[in-house]
């Protein structure tokens, strides 16, 4: 069972939690035991787990993320957003979660985030479930 929905993301680099919306698309499923597969279909976006509970997380890896690649180091590629495409590499494009009882099988503070490295867009996610 494949899935997609749409994401509007706000800023040039921001992480958006997908855990309560991946979570009800588990719930519609009925699966009861299974796999979860997020996949983000874009050069310069990306998909992570990490801890949600403290929104600080997320805003100290943007701020690493941003020191580790900067927006402009002498870059080749024309378009100008060399260092988005570094990050999603770096972040990666694909997460898999278990699947138990119905729910995402995750660790207490962890959540699922989209990760946006040249916003604000309108991005893909596409999820797999399998049972």
């Amino acid at each position: 069972m494949i899935q997609q929905f749409s994401i509007e993301t706000h800023s040039h680099v921001e992480f958006v939690k997908l855990t309560h919306r991946l979570q009800e698309i588990v719930a519609r499923s009925q699966i009861k035991e299974g796999t979860c597969q997020v996949f983000v279909p874009h050069t310069t976006a990306g998909v992570t787990i990490n801890e949600g509970a403290d929104p600080d997380v997320a805003t100290d890896m943007v701020k690493e993320l941003n020191q580790i690649v900067p927006m402009d180091d002498g870059y080749r590629h024309a378009e100008g957003n060399s260092a988005a495409h570094i990050k999603a590499s770096m972040v990666g494009s694909s997460v898999n979660i278990f699947v138990q009882d119905g729910q995402l099988l995750l660790g207490t503070w962890q959540a699922v985030f989209f990760c946006e490295f040249d916003g604000p867009r309108t991005r893909r996610v596409i999820v797999r479930l399998s049972a």
